[in-house]
């Protein structure tokens, strides 16, 4: 019988030799990242890589093995390439820093939807009353009025905790040279809002934004008679409502749309999920930082490869960040491909931050910075 504790004793013995041989590996390395500082050589040779695993994977002597042998020298050579980065880390695009979102007579903000959106809610949580704001009726307008100075920040939903991402802001982000610069969550709260003489079962059409609608399914499961009708906004919806002065229609909206437009509140709380919240961002022109940002807002395009993805993500694992959220977007153009969008926890000058981008930028078909992101509680 095989004594364990000589088997243990020799496994301890390699593991030192292999540690040892690691380290010397990674000396060499550094030379080589030096090398290619001084030629002005990106680090990461997907061709020589290849080759290299090709050539060590034969020298196995089983097919497990060779496979083992494969994956264990694709995550020396990924922590090789880390070790590069952080000697050749590299300044990024610098960003202004501010102490606090402006507010103030001076500062234009524009939003989507009409007066008594969330939107506009959130427009007002943070910039304040004060402030010159003007409506904008899509989110491409948003985004425009923004990028062509008409407005000095825009603000759009991005998230909503019962529906997901909407997907709409995120492609206008690659879109438009605009920066993700704060954040800020507002609790949703539907009702369904008609003109006076309307009751629950005169109502025939309901209008709302998509996500609103979806947000409310549970309603219209129970009502099969009421159909849904998609408009641009919640807002919108009820500006509708009140000027149609037609009792068969409705809008879901909220109760400062309500008061707003004089709507009459027929059913509150009709979120199907109680707990029903969106995340919006405020974007800028210019790279702003405000000094209380804490996350990072990225995005990037991969090869349609196996383990591209994992390479990407493991360059914020490697350099101990706290991932948040990940979404995919399909690359217009470009059959099943897609690109992500990632946030993860830092600041533009956290040597972390600096090295993981670093490699995401060399190893990914693209990759965009979209913003320091700053939460307004």
């Amino acid at each position: 019988m095989v004594d364990l504790a000589e088997s243990r004793a020799s496994i301890d013995r390699i593991d030192k030799e292999i540690v040892t041989l690691f380290e010397e590996r990674m000396r060499i390395a550094g030379d080589v990242a030096e090398y290619k500082r001084a030629v002005g050589k990106k680090v990461f040779d997907p061709e020589r890589e290849s080759e290299k695993l090709r050539v060590l994977s034969g020298l196995a002597a089983t097919e497990f093995n060779r496979h083992a042998v494969k994956e264990l020298f694709s995550q020396i050579m990924s922590i090789s390439r880390k070790y590069q980065y952080s000697l050749l880390s590299e300044e990024f695009e610098p960003f202004e820093w501010y102490e606090a979102l402006p507010k103030g007579k001076d500062v234009k903000v524009c939003f989507f939807g009409a007066a008594g959106s969330y939107s506009e809610q959130a427009m007002e949580d943070c910039f304040g009353c004060e402030v010159e704001s003007f409506s904008a009726g899509s989110f491409k307008e948003v985004m425009e009025a923004v990028q062509e100075g008409r407005a000095d920040f825009g603000v759009l939903p991005i998230e909503n905790t019962t529906t997901g991402g909407i997907t709409d802001s995120y492609d206008l982000l690659m879109e438009y040279e605009n920066y993700i610069v704060a954040e800020h969550i507002v609790k949703i709260e539907h009702a369904l809002l008609a003109c006076e003489g309307a009751t629950l079962d005169s109502i025939r059409q309901v209008y709302s934004h998509p996500q609103a609608i979806g947000q409310c399914r549970r309603f219209f499961g129970e009502h099969p008679e009421i159909q849904p009708q998609a408009c641009a906004s919640t807002s919108e919806c009820a500006k509708k409502v009140k000027e149609a002065k037609n009792t068969s229609y409705a809008a879901i909206a909220s109760l400062r749309a309500a008061a707003l437009y004089g709507l009459k509140v027929l059913q509150e709380c009709m979120n199907t999920e109680q707990v029903n919240s969106t995340r919006f961002i405020i974007v800028a022109r210019q790279r702003m930082c405000l000094e209380n940002a804490g996350k990072m807002s990225i995005c990037f395009e991969l090869p349609h490869e196996s383990g591209s993805l994992y390479r990407m993500l493991s360059h914020m694992m490697y350099n101990g960040l706290n991932m948040t959220k990940i979404e995919s977007r399909p690359i217009p153009g470009r059959r099943f491909e897609y690109r992500f969008f990632v946030d993860f926890e830092g600041k533009p000058t956290d040597a972390a931050v600096k090295n993981a981008l670093n490699g995401i930028r060399q190893e990914a078909s693209r990759c965009k910075v979209l913003g320091a992101v700053a939460t307004k509680d």
